[in-house]
């Protein structure tokens, strides 16, 4: 069995899920934040986007925006000399855009279970936003944003369509574990697919058990 896909699931995922988790504590925290509610729907429509469009659909703005014929996509390829769209680099650019609402998503309902109380006496204590969102906000809110986090990757891990739009399927280079299934499948490799979807399923699994270990946890804050 070709262990190339597997590693490079596990590197996309890793990369975006690092990627994802700063993005989705930044902008889930600006939007808790904003007065506007209006503004509120709006950007939350805009952000929660990709977890409803199809992957395709997802895939394609991504080829309208880092084709090298594109304006993005000339730019960072004439400037730095960075060719995204069949790269490596395009895998995670992939998994970033389908998983970040689902890290998002977490991250905005756990803060928003915060208690507004604590925050108000913190900052009659004197403490500044930044502290208050480290040591008080955060903190309270970890099981939520955790829980997210490892839907955020498993998401990514799985991602599909949109890879295979943007990045393709080269093999040792952007073929992830669903573009090997796909490919032993229409192969007739009926066997090699099976390691794959075993791999898949054991990763699934730990994930569906872990997202139940931290709602749990979630919950038992919240009482």
């Amino acid at each position: 069995m070709d262990l190339s896909p597997i590693l490079i699931s596990l590197r996309t995922a890793s990369a975006a899920i690092a990627l994802t988790f700063l993005l989705g504590l930044f902008v889930a925290r600006w939007i808790v934040r904003m007065k506007s509610e209006k503004a509120k729907m709006v950007l939350d429509g805009i952000l929660t986007l990709p977890l409803v469009l199809p992957p395709t659909v997802v895939g394609f703005f991504l080829l309208i925006v880092f084709g090298v014929n594109r304006p993005v996509g000339r730019f960072l390829l004439d400037f730095l000399a960075v060719k995204i769209v069949f790269s490596w680099e395009a895998t995670v650019i992939a998994a970033v855009v389908i998983s970040f609402p689902l890290m998002y998503r977490s991250a905005r309902g756990a803060f928003e279970q915060v208690d507004n109380n604590l925050i108000l006496a913190a900052r009659t204590l004197g403490m500044s936003e930044k502290r208050i969102f480290w040591k008080i906000v955060l903190p309270l809110a970890l099981p939520g944003v955790a829980a997210g986090t490892i839907l955020a990757f498993a998401r990514g891990l799985g991602e599909f369509g949109a890879t295979a739009m943007i990045a393709g399927n080269i093999s040792g280079v952007t073929r992830t574990l669903p573009l090997a299934i796909y490919s032993e499948v229409a192969a007739g490799n009926m066997q090699a697919a099976a390691y794959y979807v075993i791999v898949v399923l054991a990763i699934s699994f730990v994930v569906v058990v872990s997202t139940n270990y931290f709602t749990t946890r979630e919950r038992k804050y919240l009482r």
